[in-house]
């Protein structure tokens, strides 16, 4: 028996969260804030041109300038660098496209780094690297994802005698045969910017090398530090696992983009290792901009196939996403995503989805919130409008036509993800729209578009709906001690990047072992004392983390249990576990307090556990928009904007309203406002936040929620899913159909900035 939940501030309630106490207290430990006794410190020379060849860098200058201390270049580097690897969607044809950790006689893209210089201060390593040299001779560029498969495309690898990274067909069902007996097809090119997570704090590190262990430690490791160490060791040829460290601060925003194997999470290290000295690099924003992942660019030519009733036959998509210059780790991750995940909640006796991933002279892209899911919401929802407005059709009832019904679960899409077959777990997609339209009045805003606004204004509605993924990389590890204070220490694999994973699995463990919530602590992102775990990605660190933590909770509680029992001469059934002590049920005066039972153990008693899971969780929700357009100066005003989720079991309600909140407002800003541009040469338009802009209050209003517990994942004990990225999905979907409903034209592409939309309102 467990003491009550709620006083415990277990599963489903909503306590303090523990990240905040060093936070509030101004505690909070950033790599800007870490320093170690005789640092120094990097910067990187990055190339000013997006695709040229070189044959020679003059460094002789820079090592001779004031306080340098080295000067790295790929000559220096063991094998000239070798391959940064893939951790992810691995794909035979796009190991060709890997990058090394410098430069090596050609660059292709603005910003990729060709030296590395070390200097007594940031200011001084800077002033050095202007004395650096390179023989730049200019070659051709290409930046558009058609043109790089078109035919005579300059080639970023020359040797591979394609710009094609990636390429996969995903089919089931008779697709010719729906699209000849359809009554409608619908045929559209859609096309989504390139835009990425920006996070408040930019990337950095803090590396040391010790000589007499020859071990070295990395400060600032984020999201999979386990994965990045692997990575590292490989990298520099290592074979002894304990001599790599990698040891997580706080993280200030993390999205998908911090965290990832960069070439400077070599780089830094190595410098460390050779100076013999700690080295620092942390990148300023314009770096940041430049050379950390970008993400989302895609162009789809996508096609439905209905019959005039509105019911769904087929889907067909073929579409190109620009991966950049090289493959970085998350390998085929993005386009694979999309291709899975395109038939969202409906049924579709027939589907067809190819994609080609294809590399450019742009900076590379990787993973961001909802990665490959809110490119295609756009794609899959926008295509659902359309039919449904040629069809004279409302936009709720074709949708409501087609959801794949609540008894069809365990259900197939026919897709794959990493070569796996995509089931969705559970659900009840048609009880959430019902929901959802009475929650928020979807009646009442059709009444609202059809008044009279101010003066020139239209108003639109817009709906979509999506299916999300959680609980990627299939297992995770915990380890649960308690020590004869009462005080519980939970060593997890997963990271925090500002989800609030402390909490959150603070609570599974108060509830499962039954011990106040105030007394447990987590510990996560140190290799050393944790050895092993897959990290924070994929709304993973609930659904994995979480069922990891409650089995090592549970198997500790019965190892007190067990012990109890013995010396008190009673069955486990007839105990009952309490804050201090274990207790016969109905004789409380029979007793023993948990500090014996530790103690005569040893002083601490430690369980671990790992939980496995090779199949995915599949949220679901929809969202909701109610916009004002200016067809005059563009300007797109969001009334209201309505989420629902149904996230399987809700272990803390704030934390998960809080993640939708924030993924709200990051698919605002990449619907209306962010894009990364290039000029015809390859450089970048948006090296501030002057040109790249992110939205504010102004652009973001407060997001209605409806969170549902309809359809608990049977794939884990707790019965959870994930949060992360519910808030992004659908944002590009549900705005883009309701703009296309105020202005009585077709949205096909992002974002949704006022040029465009004057465009599409003069059309």
């Amino acid at each position: 028996m467990t003491a009550p939940v709620g006083e415990m501030h277990g599963i489903g309630t909503s306590p303090l969260r523990k990240e905040d106490w060093p936070l509030i207290r101004g505690e909070g430990t950033y790599v800007a804030d870490f320093k170690r006794p005789d640092m120094v410190h990097a910067f990187v020379v990055r190339s000013p041109l997006a695709h040229a060849r070189f044959t020679r860098i003059e460094k002789d200058a820079a090592r001779a300038a004031p306080g340098v201390v080295d000067v790295i270049t790929a000559e220096d580097l063991p094998d000239r660098g070798r391959p940064i690897p893939t951790r992810m969607f691995h794909d035979e044809a796009s190991t060709r496209f890997l990058q090394r950790p410098l430069a090596d006689g050609v660059v292709r893209y603005s910003g990729e780094p060709v030296a590395v210089v070390v200097a007594e201060t940031r200011y001084l390593a800077e002033d050095a690297a202007e004395l650096v040299h390179v023989d730049y001779e200019p070659l051709d560029v290409v930046l558009d994802p058609d043109d790089a498969v078109a035919p005579g495309a300059p080639l970023l690898q020359p040797d591979a005698g394609t710009n094609v990274a990636g390429h996969l067909v995903v089919e089931h069902g008779d697709v010719d045969g729906a699209f000849r007996s359809a009554d409608l097809v619908v045929t559209e090119e859609f096309r989504i910017q390139r835009h990425a997570a920006v996070p408040l704090e930019t990337r950095g590190l803090v590396a040391e090398y010790d000589p007499k262990t020859e071990t070295v430690t990395v400060w600032g490791a984020a999201k999979i530090p386990h994965v990045n160490k692997a990575i590292l060791l490989r990298l520099l040829g290592w074979t002894d696992t304990s001599r790599v460290r990698m040891v997580e601060l706080h993280v200030g925003g993390g999205f998908g983009a911090r965290g990832e194997f960069y070439p400077e999470d070599y780089l830094i290290p190595f410098a460390a290792i050779r100076a013999g000295r700690p080295v620092s690099w942390v990148e300023d924003r314009e770096e940041n901009l430049r050379a950390c992942n970008q993400s989302r660019e895609q162009v789809h030519r996508a096609e439905l196939a209905v019959r005039k009733d509105g019911t769904f036959l087929g889907l067909r998509d073929t579409f190109i996403n620009n991966t950049g210059a090289y493959v970085r780790t998350h390998g085929m991750t993005v386009p694979g995503l999309s291709i899975s995940m395109l038939p969202g909640p409906y049924r579709w006796p027939a589907y067809r989805g190819e994609y080609r991933s294809v590399v450019s002279n742009k900076t590379p892209a990787g993973t961001y919130r909802s990665p490959g899911r809110f490119e295609i919401n756009f794609v899959r929802e926008r295509l659902v409008d359309i039919a449904a407005r040629r069809l004279g059709l409302d936009p709720v009832a074709i949708r409501r036509r087609n959801l794949i019904p609540r008894g069809a679960f365990l259900h197939d899409t026919g897709t794959l993800f990493d070569g796996h077959p995509v089931v969705y777990d559970s659900g009840d997609y048609e009880l959430l729209l019902d929901k959802a339209l009475a929650v928020f009045d979807y009646e009442g805003l059709k009444r609202w578009r059809g008044e009279s606004p101010s003066p020139g204004l239209r108003r639109g509605l817009g709906i979509a709906y999506f299916v999300e993924k959680a609980g990627p990389a299939e297992r995770e590890y915990a380890r649960v001690e308690i020590d004869a204070d009462g005080a519980v220490l939970v060593f997890t694999g997963t990271a925090s990047v500002g989800q609030g994973v402390e909490t959150v699995l603070a609570q599974v463990c108060a509830t499962h072992l039954g011990i106040p919530y105030e007394r447990v602590t987590v510990i996560h992102g140190d290799t050393q004392s944790i050895p092993e775990g897959m990290g924070a990605f994929g709304s993973r660190a609930s659904m994995l983390g979480g069922a990891a933590v409650m089995k090592a909770a549970q198997h500790l509680k019965e190892t007190l249990l067990d012990a109890a029992a013995e010396q008190l001469e009673v069955s486990t059934a007839d105990l009952v576990m309490g804050d201090s002590s274990v207790s016969v049920v109905g004789a409380p005066t029979r007793s023993i307090s948990l500090s014996s039972l530790v103690s005569s153990r040893g002083g601490v008693i430690k369980v671990e556990d790992r939980f496995v899971c090779d199949l995915l969780g599949f949220p679901y929700g929809l969202h909701v928009a109610a916009v004002e357009v200016d067809p005059a100066s563009g300007a797109v005003r969001i009334a209201r904007y309505l989420v629902a989720y149904d996230i399987g079991r809700v272990i803390n309600p704030v934390l998960v309203r809080g993640q939708i909140a924030g993924g709200f407002a990051q698919g605002v800003g990449g619907t209306l406002l962010e894009e990364f541009s290039f000029d015809v040469n390859g450089q970048p338009l948006a090296a501030s936040f002057m040109d790249y802009l992110l939205p504010t209050s102004e652009e973001v209003p407060e997001v209605e929620m409806l969170i549902t517990e309809d359809a608990p994942s049977p794939l884990n004990p707790l019965g959870v899913k994930g949060a992360g990225e519910a808030g992004t999905a659908g944002v590009g979907a549900a705005v883009a159909n309701a703009v296309s409903d105020a202005l009585g034209a077709e949205v096909t592409r992002l974002p949704l900035n006022p040029q465009r939309v004057v465009e599409l309102a003069r059309g």
